[in-house]
């Protein structure tokens, strides 16, 4: 039998694309299903429109293992025991085991020109159906989704890969091959054209929607949040001006070089631009930081901090920017965030340099580096000690309730508890919130942790943390993997308080002296409980004294602020073009001999 080539490649995509939800393929055999069939019908249209939507991240974890940049951070650390089981597939590059022919659970290059080029046919074959209730307004709006989606995915190729090809039209089956190897676009001609197509799609876009069903579509405050984000990554060291031979030498078939040598300052002021504009936009359209408050009226850090990353946006959530509706609740990012003795695999920790990072409650830094031998140059004024044991409870104005004694019926509670090592006391709320430290207080498991060797957490394999960490963040304090117990969370990929950080740091670079600099920054300080920046001695720390201070501040802020967040501190050190000083030496943390 002879089939149609179109027809055949066409249905297959579309199985592809659509996923689960293309039961309707059984209604007629794949060489009759006919484009006009799809865009005749309602559902067949949706369906396609979900599978373009499809390779949208999962910002937590995707089975059977970290397929996203996390892991190659500084933030994360995966115990590196699972690499003998196959899973965790990309934890042998950690200890330099890759070569050019390894491959990356991500594999965007495998996604998303797939989902690119279903967009483009959709844009192209869409229409109004008034007899099934899909009227033209509605396909404007839908084809405005898809531009954005191709935008966002030639963000996300641009960003992984750096020199990609950059095809805007349409190809057919019969589109001679010279014709499709169109070869690498120079950088900065791809950050263009998707800059313009973001603020185009913007522009027909609602910046939120009120239909519960549509939540997690296109809308035009996720255009302004990813062209945001592109646009601070394009002005960074990393590809504005960067002198490496590897990069000034680097050129396309046609010779045309791929990143510019040249230092362009501009950069900065077109990034510092577009977050104010994001920043105004959302202002305007009732996105807001997320709070919540004590009984008196003042924040409770804890919480708000805390419940950022799980509440909804019709749940007040107004932080929220970017969501990826659907996540996988019962994915192996709880699972391997969750104790051993408590039924988790216990392998998903955090390392020593972030737990470093984190600010006393004074908001002073505790660590203000390494000596050669990796020991740390405590700072005299924060109160930081790594010797001895607490006394006595640490209280604070707080609903949080995940210290032993803690009530949710209680203004105060505790944070820590009497006998906690020092160097987890008197930290700031972001390091409760984020970090899971030895002998703390787990309210699901109604004990403390147990990360010593042969201890109810510390079998002495893969399922325990490899170094006496687990990553508290972002796991549902209500998770309970033994019942089965997996609250829902959203995926959050853009958040506002990261949008304050990028307007702060772009305007450091290029308008050190402006006020909002200092504004935005404290925002997020005060949010998070702890002094901000100011000239009251009594109540502020002294405002950074030079930009590069500033800058140091900022980058210290992003650390702790966004940390374990998908992607943001790889894309960071990379960036900033310091992935050779802070991964290449040995990475701390507690013996979990001991």
């Amino acid at each position: 039998m002879k089939y149609s080539t179109k027809h055949i490649a066409f249905a297959a995509l579309l199985a592809l694309l659509a996923g689960g939800s293309c039961d309707y393929l059984d209604k007629a055999p794949d060489d009759e299903l006919t484009m006009d069939m799809v865009f005749r019908d309602k559902t067949r249209t949706e369906d396609w429109l979900a599978g373009v939507y499809s390779a949208i991240p999962d910002p937590y974890w995707e089975k059977p293992g970290m397929k996203h940049y996390d892991i190659f951070a500084d933030d994360y650390l995966a115990n590196s025991g699972w690499a003998a089981y196959g899973g965790w597939g990309d934890i042998p590059k950690l200890a330099g085991n890759w070569n050019s022919e390894s491959s990356w659970e991500g594999n965007y290059w495998e996604k998303f020109p797939a989902r690119i080029r279903a967009a483009y046919i959709f844009i192209n074959n869409v229409k109004a159906n008034v007899e099934q209730g899909v009227t033209q307004e509605e396909v404007d709006l839908m084809k405005a989704e898809c531009r954005f989606l191709i935008a966002y995915y030639y963000y996300l190729l641009v960003n992984t890969y750096g020199a990609i090809p950059l095809q805007t039209w349409l190809s057919d089956f019969d589109t001679p091959v010279e014709e499709l190897l169109i070869g690498q676009e120079p950088y900065d001609r791809v950050i263009d054209w998707v800059d313009a197509e973001l603020q185009s799609a913007a522009g027909k876009l609602p910046a939120y929607y009120n239909e519960p069903r549509k939540y997690g579509r296109a809308t035009s405050v996720m255009c302004m949040a990813v062209r945001a984000r592109m646009l601070l990554f394009a002005a960074s060291p990393l590809v504005n001006g960067n002198q490496r031979v590897e990069y000034a030498s680097y050129v396309n078939s046609k010779g045309e070089h791929i990143f510019s040598a040249k230092y362009e300052p501009e950069k900065w002021e077109r990034a510092a631009k577009a977050c104010k504009e994001l920043i105004d936009l959302a202002h305007d359209n009732g996105y807001a930081l997320y709070y919540e408050y004590n009984a008196d009226g003042s924040i409770d850090p804890f919480m708000s901090y805390s419940n950022m990353s799980y509440k909804e946006f019709n749940q007040g959530n107004k932080e929220i920017l970017f969501a990826r509706p659907f996540d996988n609740v019962t994915s192996e990012h709880n699972k391997h965030a969750t104790p051993n003795g408590l039924s988790g695999n216990g392998g998903l920790g955090v390392t020593q340099s972030l737990v470093d990072a984190f600010f006393m409650s004074n908001g002073r830094p505790p660590i203000l580096g390494y000596n050669p031998d990796g020991s740390p140059k405590i700072n005299a004024e924060s109160g930081y000690s790594e010797s001895g044991f607490s006394t006595k409870n640490d209280s604070c104005k707080t609903k949080w309730i995940e210290a032993q004694g803690a009530s949710s019926n209680n203004d105060e509670n505790p944070v820590t508890n009497a006998g906690t090592y020092m160097m987890y006391c008197n930290r700031e709320p972001r390091f409760y919130v984020s970090v899971l430290f030895n002998e703390a207080w787990h309210r699901i498991g109604n004990r403390k942790v147990n990360f010593f060797l042969n201890g109810a957490d510390n079998p002495g394999n893969h399922d325990s943390p490899e170094n006496g960490y687990l990553l508290r963040k972002r796991v549902h304090p209500n998770v309970d993997v033994r019942n089965g117990t997996y609250p829902y969370r959203p995926g959050i990929l853009y958040r506002l308080g990261e949008a304050y950080l990028n307007y702060a740091e772009a305007l450091n670079e290029c308008n050190p002296s402006h006020p909002d600099i200092l504004l935005y920054l404290n925002k997020i300080r005060e949010r998070a409980g702890i002094p901000t920046y100011g000239t009251d001695v009594a109540t502020q720390i002294p405002v950074p004294a030079s930009q590069d201070d500033m800058r140091e501040a900022i980058h210290r802020e992003r650390r702790v602020e966004l940390n374990c967040e998908f992607a943001v501190r790889f894309d960071d050190i990379r960036r900033w073009n310091k992935v050779v000083e802070l991964l290449s030496g040995d990475v701390y943390g507690m013996n979990r001999y001991g």
